[in-house]
């Protein structure tokens, strides 16, 4: 079956897949929206702005334009007069440009973010196959792209039909209004039909989003296959990972056995479990357990202990208590202490008898352990 040998594309695309595509310049972007918050920002600017800017450039004309007759025949006047008239009316849509400027850099951050590929603007020749030209105009994104043309056409000639419609009229009593009414009106109307006609283009654009979401995520969707394959690749073989850990854990238990010597106790189940434990007397800290184990490891923890002199004192509660709740070079819990300080007070009570020849104490028959601690 295709989908057991792992070749349909059935699987979301994982984080390193996105990542990957991403350095390749491979992001969702839409031209449409792009497009669209242009002509918005520009149409409002013109509707707050058109007004004042108009009067500011017919000033400038005035002003640099109005010329006598010495300054008609002076080249280097009216070099001046022109080179002054073209500075104020850079300085005057300076603003206008601007905002257009800021508002291109804002724009990719709704949709995609900002991203530079240098693997994007590389030449590659595949682009300039023409059967792989034809495919791409006759294929789904073709047909896609000439929707959205007959779509974008079609909205923007009905608001047109609309929008002559309703301002029919006032273009036609135009003629009896005094000319410069009737140039504040009819940049009004072009202003205000402007942005009705940007604003129509939002149809367009609540399509062309979540289509380029969903086109971006099914052309980087993977197989199984592919990600098995890169899970090997980022994480390694399964197989070589299980030689790892088998050794960091063989470097972990030497570590743990090289410490069974310097422990003050191992406290036993007797057989299946064994924990070693290190206290410093002159120390502010709890007793540190520095190793434990369970049925061979235990073993071989009772026979380094023994070879090494250090006691064993069997206690089958305490034992499981101090393995499952204490870790290696851990203190352990202050629930605990009382235990563990009944154990200690032996081993140092027959430490004291060895050294001095003195009658070895009893090793403690009841350690008290409480109920939030014990095993079953």
């Amino acid at each position: 079956m295709a989908e057991d040998s792992g070749q349909d594309k059935s699987e979301q695309p994982t984080a390193k897949r996105l990542a990957d595509a991403r350095k390749k310049g491979q992001v969702p972007r839409s031209k449409e929206l792009d497009t669209f918050v242009s002509l918005i920002v520009s149409a409002v600017m013109l509707l707050f702005l058109g007004k004042s800017m108009a009067l500011s450039l017919a000033d400038i004309m005035v002003e640099h334009f109005s010329l006598s007759r010495s300054e008609i025949f002076d080249s280097k006047a009216l070099t001046e007069h022109f080179s002054q008239a073209i500075f104020d009316a850079v300085s005057l849509v300076a603003v206008f440009g601007l905002t257009m400027m800021v508002a291109a850099l804002i724009t990719p951050m709704m949709m995609g973010g900002w991203n530079f590929s240098s693997e994007a603007i590389q030449p590659k020749f595949s682009k300039f196959n023409p059967l792989k030209g034809l495919k791409r105009m006759f294929g789904l994104q073709g047909a896609v792209e000439l929707l959205k043309a007959i779509a974008k056409v079609s909205i923007v000639f009905l608001m047109a039909w609309l929008l002559f419609d309703v301002y029919w009229h006032d273009f036609m009593q135009m003629n009896r209004l005094p000319v410069e009414q009737a140039i504040y009106q009819t940049g009004d109307i072009i202003t205000r039909g402007f942005l009705l006609l940007s604003a129509a283009l939002l149809l367009v654009v609540l399509i062309d989003v979540p289509y380029q979401l969903w086109n971006h995520t099914k052309q980087l969707m993977m197989t199984k296959q592919e990600i098995k394959d890169e899970s090997k690749e980022s994480e390694g073989n399964p197989e070589i990972k299980g030689r790892i850990r088998r050794a960091q854990m063989e470097i972990s238990q030497r570590r743990m056995m090289d410490e069974v010597p310097k422990a003050d106790v191992i406290v036993t189940n007797p057989t299946h479990f064994a924990v070693a434990l290190r206290y410093d007397q002159n120390g502010e800290g709890a007793p540190i357990l520095v190793a434990k184990g369970t049925d061979l490891i235990a073993a071989q923890i009772r026979n380094l202990a023994i070879g090494a002199d250090v006691p064993l004192v069997a206690a089958p509660s305490l034992a499981r208590a101090l393995y499952y709740s204490t870790e290696l070079n851990q203190e352990i819990p202050h629930g605990l202490f009382l235990a563990v300080a009944q154990v200690l007070a032996y081993v140092f009570q027959l430490q004291a008898a060895t050294e001095n020849g003195w009658e070895k104490p009893v090793p403690p028959d009841k350690i008290d352990v409480p109920d939030e601690f014990r095993q079953r």
